[in-house]
């Protein structure tokens, strides 16, 4: 039986392979283990692609015995392109369900008002309806874990019911995001961004949003599969050559 989370984080994988030509190295890239279990309890999947969106990156840790069901999805676009990544997860935990959705900056918003109207002010009326709805719970993060995404970032415990009721928010704000990737960002608005290095403001954001200084996950992901099966995750998702 295909879990809630699986659904909705493939939902949205299955919606972006659709549109996207990228093609998935290994099959899968990598099958995680750990000492609590003699079977997998993960796997890690990879799409390469040479257009606006280079990777992309699933990762999905399955362990009854912690109550633990959690699955990550991540678009890269290409280190020089100014449209932001997608990223969803999607998890339960034995008590509840939670999940975590945004289109991450690739440059200063509060400096680059078109820009951010362009790529996120479309999605304003989905993230107030999912902010005000019933049976959500904000989950808690870190200033600077908030620092590193954008206002628009959706973060919710959730009961069953409102766990249930989020695909038409996870299908608007991959149907915006896809569309950018299509259409591109307006010549405007581009050039407004001629002060930003993107690709090297990239490189900077992914090594610190996948932090394990920042994010205590990492920590858990490395007592679950080890020190360095967690780095080669991280250093896939920061963009590192695969191997």
């Amino acid at each position: 039986m295909t879990s809630l989370p699986f659904a909705l984080a493939t939902r949205a994988l299955d919606a972006i392979l659709a549109r996207q030509p990228l093609t998935e190295v290994g099959a899968p890239y990598r099958e995680l283990r750990s000492p609590m279990s003699p079977a997998p309890v993960g796997t890690m999947r990879v799409w390469q692609g040479d257009g606006e969106v280079s990777r992309i990156v699933y990762v999905g840790l399955v362990v009854p015995p912690i109550n633990l069901d959690s699955h990550m999805v991540f678009a890269f676009t290409d280190p020089k392109s100014a449209v932001p990544h997608f990223t969803l997860d999607s998890v339960y935990g034995g008590a509840y369900y939670a999940y975590h959705l945004d289109l991450i900056p690739r440059a200063e918003l509060s400096s680059h008002l078109a820009y951010m109207d362009s790529a996120y002010h479309p999605l304003t009326a989905r993230y107030e309806e999912a902010s005000q709805r019933d049976g959500l719970t904000r989950a808690h993060i870190g200033p600077r874990q908030h620092a590193l995404m954008s206002p628009w970032m959706l973060v919710h415990r959730a009961d069953e019911a409102a766990f249930r009721g989020m695909d038409p928010i996870v299908d608007a704000y991959a149907g915006h995001w896809l569309d950018l990737v299509a259409a591109g960002l307006p010549a405007e608005v581009t050039g407004s961004l001629a002060d930003t290095d993107l690709a090297a403001r990239d490189a900077t954001v992914r090594a610190n949003l996948f932090s394990p200084a920042v994010d205590p996950v990492w920590a858990q992901v490395s007592r679950l599969l080890g020190e360095p099966a967690s780095d080669e995750i991280r250093d896939v998702l920061i963009g590192g050559p695969l191997s």
